[in-house]
């Protein structure tokens, strides 16, 4: 298993757990070194960011901000189908476990 590897499988823990600011320096470490380049896995990475962000601020009830970083995850959200990546598919469980948890965490 590869670090990358290693890194969504926290932040999938860190999400489900309901530490989404944990969630989001899991993914800030893999961002981070690849911020500069223009492919749609790093953007999509921002994304899962995002999303982690969006919970930490309604967490906090911050719903208005918590909305605007939501709506940058969205953005991004669809890069899934242009993504060229080995971890597509982890891609994939994280999108689902993004939307599982807006559901029944954000009402």
């Amino acid at each position: 298993m590869t670090e990358h590897d290693k890194q969504l499988d926290r932040f999938i823990q860190n999400l489900q757990n309901q530490n989404f600011y944990d969630a989001h320096e899991d993914l800030e470490v893999l961002w981070y070194e690849r911020r500069f380049e223009e492919s749609d896995e790093v953007k999509l990475l921002k994304g899962f960011i995002n999303a982690s962000v969006c919970f930490e601020l309604h967490k906090k009830g911050k719903t208005e901000a918590s909305q605007k970083v939501w709506n940058t995850y969205l953005k991004y959200r669809d890069l899934i189908h242009t993504t060229e990546s080995v971890h597509k598919e982890k891609y994939s469980a994280i999108i689902n476990e993004i939307e599982r948890i807006k559901k029944s965490f954000i009402k």
